[in-house]
């Protein structure tokens, strides 16, 4: 019946949902029309918002082109592809591959969302290697299993509240940090994680299609890529048919290895000085570091990052657009309204899922918790407090942690049905075929019912 009911909902999505560039641009209008409409702001204040907003992800839209190919490239390395093949040879049936592929993102996931480019690469070599995998539906896995990054180690929301000097506390909004003991390490993170890990894969085994016909990824496939042809052979095709002193810098091993040294002292320097501290800019420099030792020489490592980027064009011109939306949102007000009317209804019982609601709807036009909380982070935390008077402090930090965990909750489980961080699996998983988010999503929207109810729960019961 799931499995019917998930075909169904797919169906629908493809006749209905546009490609991820046009939902943006639908996104894009929409906004500027209810900025219009509900706040006091003018027309060239909302474009100079719109404008504006679309250089504030130049530097996030480019840590993401780099983790992407970064990654992408060590995939591409024979130590890399020799375990894969092992892997292969262990699983040979689709329902492994999916409950796998769910189990594995969901964990790496927990160390950062731009872990959803490892598990890309994993379910695309899987499914190259096994027959009767629906492609579709295991995209659909993939990015699913990246929701549980929210209550991971790089949560950005609860990451924010225990940074020094953040803005809540230049503004006065917030008088000290609050520490990830209150948010990620708290009874309800802990339950939130163990949601994800056991009923998560459930969800998605009972959702298996039953056929496979015309949606394996060799029927998908509209162009061939350049993986056929090893890199350590195109790398040699280079050379020059007699000695020279550029082939021979081209491929020197000796100068690769040497940098790569220098970058492995620094990793180790960075987390012996400052602890387990995880960021975008330390894992692409990990991942950059990694594909240097592994490659070897200059001329395969190239050659391995060429590959890797020939199919990012979505995110290079789509993330401007959506950070437009947030410009527009944050320059009309709009964001702060739309928090301000929810928050309005609030009650101490209530505060946590209306929190939820908030962050779920809110994201649809600010795909970026971080760039969300700056938004309607002020009004959520006010809310709280004013919710919270005649408490003591800590029990009104534990009131803050809950409501900003519900909105980073709510902000992720939106994802699932918002195409945005589609474009991380993309230009892995879409390699050389036609697909659309129009395709994966419908898979999407049984779990993501199925989730929302448990996480309203959750957020409003579950003791910190």
């Amino acid at each position: 019946m799931l499995t019917k009911l998930g075909q169904k909902f797919t169906d629908s999505f493809t006749k209905y949902m546009p490609s991820a560039y046009v939902f943006a641009l639908l996104l894009t209008l929409l906004s500027g029309l209810l900025a219009l409409i509900f706040t006091s702001s003018k027309p060239i204040t909302i474009l100079e918002g719109w404008y504006d907003g679309f250089w504030k992800l130049l530097s996030f839209g480019m840590q993401i082109v780099l983790i992407v190919i970064t990654a992408y490239s060590i995939a591409q390395a024979p130590p890399i592809k020799k375990g894969i093949d092992w892997l292969s040879k262990k699983i040979t049936k689709p329902i492994q591959v999916y409950i796998i592929v769910m189990v594995f993102g969901i964990l790496i996931s927990l160390i950062s969302f731009g872990m959803v480019v490892v598990t890309s690469i994993l379910a695309r070599e899987l499914a190259l290697r096994i027959k009767g995998m629906h492609y579709p539906f295991l995209i659909a896995c993939v990015y699913f299993s990246g929701n549980a990054w929210v209550c991971g180690l790089s949560s950005s929301i609860p990451l924010l509240l225990n940074t020094e000097n953040n803005f809540l506390i230049v503004d006065n909004i917030l008088t000290d940090t609050i520490s990830t003991g209150y948010s990620l390490g708290s009874t309800l993170n802990a339950l939130m994680i163990l949601l994800f890990v056991v009923v998560a894969p459930l969800i998605i085994w009972l959702l298996i299609p039953k056929t496979s016909d015309g949606k394996e990824l060799k029927d998908l496939i509209v162009e061939k890529t350049d993986s056929e042809s090893t890199i350590k052979n195109e790398a040699l095709s280079y050379k020059l048919p007699y000695k020279a002193i550029s082939d021979a810098l081209n491929n020197a091993g000796w100068l690769q290895l040497s940098v790569a040294l220098f970058g492995l002292i620094y990793i180790v320097y960075h987390f012996a000085t400052k602890g387990f501290d995880l960021n975008f800019n330390i894992m692409i420099f990990i991942f950059i570091v990694a594909g240097l030792f592994l490659h070897i020489t200059p001329m395969r490592y190239s050659i391995a990052m060429k590959r890797a980027s020939s199919n990012i064009s979505g995110i290079l011109f789509q993330y401007p657009f959506y950070a437009g939306i947030m410009g527009i949102m944050m320059a009309s007000g709009l964001g702060v309204k739309i928090s301000e009317v929810l928050a309005s209804v609030a009650t101490p019982n209530s505060y946590a899922f209306i929190s939820y609601i908030t962050g779920g709807v809110v994201n649809f036009a600010i795909p970026s918790a971080g760039g969300e909380f700056a938004v309607i982070g002020p009004s959520i935390i006010t809310m709280v407090q004013e919710l919270g008077v005649g408490l003591s402090p800590s029990e009104i930090n534990a009131m803050v942690a809950r409501a900003s965990l519900s909105v980073a909750y709510g902000e992720s489980l939106s994802n699932l049905l918002q195409p945005f961080f589609l474009l991380l699996v993309f230009p892995v998983m879409g390699k050389g075929i036609k697909i659309q988010a129009r395709d994966v999503v419908g898979y999407l929207f049984v779990p993501f019912v199925v989730l929302f109810v448990i996480q309203a729960l959750m957020v409003t019961f579950v003791p910190l």
